[in-house]
């Protein structure tokens, strides 16, 4: 005889095929998650900060590390339990936390670290506006061939607070149709510069590249700061041919 079949065994309700959130049990799982992301955050900014002692090496790595950490790793511990509600809010709460705070601190530090030179200098430049003062920063210019335009410029990520020394400034295009000129040749950190940059009337239509760098040494080694800036050349109007004269007609014969 055939024993009857077994009956089916009623799913645990903390494993579900579909899950069902319910604020009751998801709110303090998730907040559970973010608290202990916060808790992290401050507690490793606290350990590496004690641990590291000079004011720029390993502060970038340290200011990424935890939002790299609960970002990618709380969307993976949510992947693996989403069908186990609570754990799936913890994980979410996990998510939150590397973006705030954990990013946005990570943010605040980075942008510390570029006020202060450790992330490394550039040239910012930007358009010359009608009353001599800078404008809007911009990547690249548009050039007629045979004519010239004046930009401004100035040395970013550092302050002369962080590096007092004098910036010695170069310009040089990437075709000898493109001429860049700057003035002054030496400056500080943050003080504006001119350049203009020409096109000669024989230069071919095409985009070049002007580069812009900016040294001053300090501490026994160089500090260096540079941008480009892309020149699209364009073709010079040519005026409109003149007509030819009509051909005048025979004078008549005097008798």
């Amino acid at each position: 005889m055939t024993p009857p079949p077994e009956p089916p065994v009623s799913p645990t309700p903390d494993l579900q095929e579909f899950p069902t959130f319910r604020l009751g049990s998801f709110l303090p799982a998730f907040l559970l998650g973010w608290g202990a992301g916060v808790a992290l955050t401050f507690a490793v900014r606290g350990v590496g900060g004690a641990l590291l002692t000079g004011p720029c090496e390993g502060r970038t790595v340290l200011a990424l590390l935890v939002p790299l950490l609960l970002g990618p790793g709380g969307l993976a511990f949510t992947a693996a339990n989403w069908r186990r509600p609570r754990r799936a809010a913890l994980g979410l709460g996990l998510v939150l936390a590397s973006l705030l705070p954990a990013l946005y601190v990570g943010a605040q530090d980075i942008g510390g670290l570029r006020r202060t030179g450790c992330a490394g200098g550039y040239v910012v430049v930007s358009r010359l506006e009608g009353n001599g003062q800078a404008g809007g920063s911009v990547s690249s210019v548009s050039l007629v061939a045979g004519t010239s335009q004046e930009l401004t410029a100035r040395v970013g990520g550092y302050t002369p607070q962080t590096h007092p020394g004098v910036f010695t400034v170069r310009a040089q295009g990437s075709a000898p149709g493109i001429r860049v000129t700057v003035t002054p040749e030496r400056v500080r950190a943050g003080e504006p510069f001119r350049l203009t940059v020409s096109a000669a009337a024989s230069a071919p239509v095409n985009t070049y590249t002007v580069g812009v760098s900016a040294r001053t040494a300090q501490g026994g080694k160089t500090v260096e700061a540079t941008g480009t800036i892309e020149v699209n050349v364009r073709p010079a109007v040519r005026p409109p041919a003149q007509p030819e004269p009509a051909p005048q007609g025979t004078p008549p014969a005097t008798p």
